[in-house]
């Protein structure tokens, strides 16, 4: 019996189109196939759940690539609240690397914010047939006076900007400008979903104790997009903290079943 290629990590760096360089680590196992993975808010491709997906992958003999969006971890550009439409462009940029070096996207897999991102991605471009939403976020403008305070609209008209202090430390953490609050209240999911080809096969996964996204945000999600699977993990919180095992099982499971079907397809 032949032995399969040992997975080699490869630090990369792709330009998005501001021209800002996108860090990653592509984690080669010797397949065309390749499975593009996205952190959520404030988190970076090292994010716990992130790395547990990729290596979850590589043991099942799937190459990924989990890299950090602009303003981000080691990515160029400065942070920026909100952003989620500039994040599906440096999703593109990533997707069109690596279509350019003829691999095939066989999924997006993104968590919390990255879940929207992926998404969103899915309702633009069209050229994605598997997609993971981790933990995403419905109604964007919901969460936001947890984070920001009470009367956080009042206060970034007022001021121009509200600065978030780290929860523990008190320390500043980020600043969020007007024109950031409005980019994510502009965003709206239901109407991006709507635009989800049917071809798009749509896997939605939510913990029942996440306290962060409640986990009705994944009963909409399967209200309005047309070809979906929703999964809950019973007892699960936001970032699946003790259900890393299950979630990496599910999410595993669900992209080979979608790429035997795809190769059954095409053969």
């Amino acid at each position: 019996m032949a032995l399969s290629p040992p997975v080699e990590r490869h630090r990369m760096i792709i330009p998005n189109t501001q021209g800002q360089k996108l860090v990653g680590i592509l984690h080669e196992s010797g397949t065309r196939d390749i499975v593009i993975l996205c952190h959520g808010f404030r988190c970076s491709k090292d994010t716990t759940l992130i790395l547990n997906l990729a290596v979850a992958l590589e043991n099942a003999k799937i190459s990924s690539f989990r890299f950090d969006f602009s303003g981000n971890g080691e990515s160029e550009g400065s942070f920026q609240y909100g952003n989620y439409w500039t994040e599906v462009d440096d999703l593109h940029a990533v997707a069109q690397h690596f279509h350019k070096s003829n691999r095939v996207i066989s999924a997006i897999v993104g968590h919390s914010k990255g879940g929207d991102v992926v998404l969103l991605y899915a309702s633009k471009y069209h050229d994605i047939e598997t997609v993971v939403n981790l933990s995403g976020r419905y109604d964007l403008k919901a969460g936001i006076e947890e984070r920001l305070g009470k009367d956080y609209l009042e206060r970034i008209r007022k001021n121009g900007f509200i600065d978030v202090k780290k929860r523990r430390s008190g320390s500043f953490d980020f600043r969020v400008t007007e024109e950031s609050l409005m980019d994510r209240l502009g965003t709206n999911m239901h109407e991006a979903c709507v635009q989800i080809d049917r071809g798009c096969r749509v896997f939605i996964i939510h913990g029942s104790s996440d306290t962060i996204i409640q986990v009705e945000d994944a009963f909409e999600f399967s209200k309005i997009i047309q070809n979906h699977k929703l999964h809950i993990i019973e007892g699960a919180d936001h970032a699946f903290s003790n259900h890393q095992e299950e979630l990496s099982s599910v999410v595993v499971n669900f992209i080979k079943e979608n790429l035997h079907q795809d190769k059954s397809t095409t053969s």
